[in-house]
């Protein structure tokens, strides 16, 4: 059970685009997903009216590809791209 919870945990190294909201060491992708709600929640990026929904601000629009907003449950597809081993 650990061995499959070892590669879940693998500290991933952020894009420098990604860095610019969670920083620029190596943490696990758990760590990541924190740290961007942290940064959406501190900005008040979460659409108004559908909570699910989330704001770009100029951090995150390179992260987003451009989008001005995407869903919460998007966020990982657009994350992946910006992290590596």
């Amino acid at each position: 059970m650990a061995k499959a919870n070892a590669k879940f945990m693998a500290p991933l190294t952020p894009s420098a685009q990604l860095a610019t909201v969670v920083g620029n060491n190596a943490l696990p992708r758990t760590e990541v997903v924190k740290k961007m709600w942290d940064y959406i929640k501190k900005n008040n990026l979460q659409d108004k009216t559908n909570k699910r929904m989330i704001n770009s601000d100029a951090k995150l629009a390179p992260i987003f590809e451009g989008k001005t907003q995407i869903s919460m449950f998007d966020m990982s597809k657009y994350l992946s791209k910006h992290l590596s081993k």
